[in-house]
């Protein structure tokens, strides 16, 4: 999609821009689009202030903001300054393991303006997105889904995933040992400061972590609240620290209203450069007087805490959720920049609904290190088929190629390729992301 482009149907026209400000206001097609992607997300009708901060770090972001904007407008209307559709991209590095990133073009704010939905705005926007990512190098693109339903056919598939969690801490809570380290309370706003280089050390560690916007400071500090930038005076943080003095964690959260949540801490965010942190911290929210409960939304699918816990059945998961969806635009980039703990070879045949990243693959990997190539003759043979939201799946090893087998997603001409797919495409870690977008 070309900058001020009309539709087919010449009932929209698509405009894609920068967000900007002045030195004290966003500007006037950076507040339009901004006001729609809140009307669309349900969020309060924003101030001149919010807007002029949320413009802000969007700069910081590099994002690049689309609308699709209605052409003719009925009188009393919202006017034609305000898009009908909000489609936001920016780019971040995205960890694929053993010490390697690959940027990832990440997609956020997605929005359609309810009485105009089911006309192909959606499909407009991202299929002409992901074809311009593809063109300008990105290998991979990935997006935050609060819908399940949406994405998997423009070849977006879940990739890392987390859970809900609550860990009774009442008397009977204790660990099995005792953390190397320290715990101190802090003002919330030293986290401007310490949270980008804690979660940088957390990142460069952590198989599928996503590096974060910039507003994610001021929010884990409850300057920023999620949805405007207001104080939130119940955020409380604690930091970690190691034998040394050295800071290596802390942790973001808050009780929440004795009316209906009695005793209960919501944890808002938690970063550790090192397991001591980690539990040292969890050690600190269990300490807290008159709370009997802690809830966190985030949890690694491995999370080792039931294990350090006296009594893991105070450790109870209450639902499962996807964090990052991955959608691989060039196959050959994507899986050459991966890393692996296996060699061999497979040729992976690719179905892809937007034509973006069809054709056979064949994968070689020695010594950890991948070697690709792509074979788009017509009679190119393969020893596995899968369409392209599968191998976004895939991709980090955060689901196997046998599971996918046996959903029908993955097809295999023998059980030998099947294992060596599997073999290849594993992680001994699962894939975790702690940042939204």
């Amino acid at each position: 999609m070309t900058k001020n482009s009309r539709s087919r149907s010449a009932e929209y026209r698509f405009n894609s821009f920068r967000a900007g400000s002045t030195r004290d206001e966003a500007n006037a097609e950076t507040t339009a689009w901004l006001e729609a992607a809140a009307f669309g997300f349900h969020e309060p009708v924003a101030t001149a202030e919010h807007l002029f901060r949320t413009a802000q770090v969007y700069e910081s972001d590099e994002r690049m903001l689309t609308g699709a904007y209605a052409v003719d407008r009925p009188s009393r209307a919202w006017d034609a300054m305000r898009p009908v559709a909000t489609y936001g991209t920016f780019v971040e590095p995205l960890n694929v393991g053993g010490g390697r990133s690959l940027d990832a073009h990440l997609i956020a704010t997605v929005t359609v303006r309810p009485n105009h939905r089911r006309r192909g705005l959606l499909r407009e926007l991202i299929t002409s997105d992901l074809i311009r990512a593809r063109d300008e190098g990105r290998a991979v693109a990935a997006l935050s889904s609060m819908e399940a339903t949406i994405y998997g056919r423009f070849g977006f598939g879940a990739a890392t995933f987390s859970q809900r969690v609550e860990v009774d801490i009442s008397d009977k809570f204790s660990l099995a040992f005792s953390p190397a380290g320290s715990v101190e309370v802090t003002d919330p706003a030293t986290l401007l400061e310490l949270a980008p280089e804690l979660f940088d050390r957390f990142h460069a560690q952590t198989l599928g972590s996503i590096q974060r916007p910039a507003s994610y400071p001021t929010k884990v500090a409850g300057i920023w609240a999620e949805d405007r930038p207001e104080l939130d005076k119940r955020v409380r943080v604690a930091l970690h620290y190691d034998l040394t003095g050295s800071i290596d964690g802390y942790v973001s959260y808050k009780v929440l209203e004795w009316e209906s949540e009695p005793g209960t801490i919501l944890i808002l965010d938690i970063v550790w450069a090192s397991q001591n942190a980690y539990f040292g911290l969890w050690d600190y929210l269990a300490s807290i007087d008159l709370m009997t409960r802690v809830k966190f939304g985030n949890a690694a699918v491995t999370d080792p805490l039931p294990w350090a816990m006296s009594d893991r059945r105070g450790f109870k998961i209450v639902g499962e959720d996807d964090g990052l969806w991955l959608r691989v635009l060039d196959p050959v980039v994507a899986l050459e920049a991966r890393s692996y703990e296996a060699d061999g070879d497979v040729r992976i045949a690719v179905s892809d609904p937007l034509s973006i990243a069809d054709g056979v693959y064949a994968l070689s990997v020695r010594h950890g290190k991948a070697t690709v190539t792509a074979d788009n003759a017509k009679n190119a043979t393969s020893n596995v088929s899968m369409d392209i939201s599968a191998l976004g799946s895939l991709y980090l090893g955060g689901v196997r190629a046998d599971t996918l087998a046996r959903t029908g997603q993955v097809v295999s001409k023998s059980p030998a390729a099947l294992d060596m797919l599997d073999t290849l495409l594993a992680h001994k870690e699962r894939p975790y992301c702690i940042t939204h977008f």
